[in-house]
């Protein structure tokens, strides 16, 4: 986003508008925190502002302030189409290709505002008029407090603002280890927490709050965990029926792919996670590495992500692939 959109934006938000904000399908903490921190911020600058998921989100992210707001799709379909129609700005946050928010393309496709996309993965489509994208950064998250200051805001973050936007950086680089967090993403999070951001809280909010069906899984997961030493890689597979023998509840394998990569040697993760009722078997990749597992998963798998992190689907058991990795 060059100066002149960024102050033909900053024009636009300079008067109240409706706003309607979405993230991916089956969002994470990253679209969740990011859709949610710009969320506080529009509605602190005197806007209309709402949350729009195409789906429901793991509970361990019901914590974050606003939560209670948001409008999910699937279960709002109505309120929430009509709110789309309505909107002057519609902001796409965390995904930059439109079928990534399942059932809410076609009416965000034929929504007549102004579309603005903030997002840091690979390839974005051409939809929107306002595109802020940077591979570069760590996550969407650390993109809207970048996206805030560029807007001369950076005195607004507070606390429920702070809150969201640490909660999308942590999960997105584990908790500050992936090869993306920079000097600069310690210096977001260190303003976030001398606004008032309780860092302890948040952590313990979003990992330790397991049940202990979850636990089990992890254990089902960790047991069916299997490493192809010359190729350095690592698969874990669950089956429908170990989904339900565990209560799967939405986020339960949220980063068991990160269990694979951590084996020493290994420098490829997978796990592959079958969704009977959808017909599909999901697909998560990890690397260590100059392996693209987003250019692996856009070949092979209709999906992507990032260089080193990735994701997506099968809908043939009989499909196979072999990559060696050196």
């Amino acid at each position: 986003m060059n100066t002149a959109e960024v102050l033909a934006l900053k024009e636009i938000l300079s008067t109240p508008k409706n706003v309607v904000i979405v993230p991916h399908k089956n969002p994470d903490g990253d679209a969740m925190g990011s859709t949610l921190g710009l969320y506080h911020y529009l509605k602190k600058l005197g806007h209309s502002a709402t949350v729009i998921a195409p789906n429901d989100y793991p509970e361990f992210l019901k914590w974050i302030p606003g939560t209670n707001e948001v409008l999910i799709h699937e279960m709002q379909t109505n309120k929430a189409e009509a709110l789309l129609t309505q909107a002057d700005l519609i902001f796409t946050l965390d995904f930059n290709a439109l079928h990534r928010c399942g059932a809410m393309e076609t009416p965000i496709k034929n929504a007549t505002a102004i579309k603005v996309m903030i997002d840091h993965h690979q390839q974005p489509d051409a939809y929107a008029t306002f595109v802020y994208s940077d591979v570069s950064m760590c996550s969407t998250c650390e993109m809207v407090y970048h996206f805030i200051d560029k807007m001369g805001d950076l005195d607004q973050i507070d606390v429920p603002i702070g809150e969201a936007l640490y909660t999308g950086i942590m999960t997105d680089t584990a908790s500050f280890r992936f090869p993306l967090t920079t000097s600069t993403t310690h210096r977001v999070i260190a303003h976030l927490i001398d606004v008032g951001v309780d860092n302890s809280t948040i952590h313990n909010a979003v990992y330790d709050t397991n049940s202990f069906s979850r636990l089990q899984l992890m254990g089902c997961a960790l047991n069916n965990l299997k490493y192809i030493e010359d190729s350095h890689t690592a698969y874990i597979s669950l089956s429908t029926n170990e989904l339900g023998t565990h209560n799967f509840q939405k986020g339960d394998t949220e980063g068991l792919v990160n269990y694979g990569l951590s084996l020493k040697g290994a420098k490829f993760a997978v796990i592959f996670i079958e969704h009977q009722q959808e017909g599909i078997i999901k697909i998560s990749f990890r690397s260590k590495g100059t392996f693209d597992v987003n250019a692996f998963a856009r070949t092979h798998f209709d999906g992507g992500g990032h260089k080193n992190a990735s994701g997506g689907r099968s809908y043939s058991e009989s499909r196979r692939y072999h990559c060696k990795i050196y």
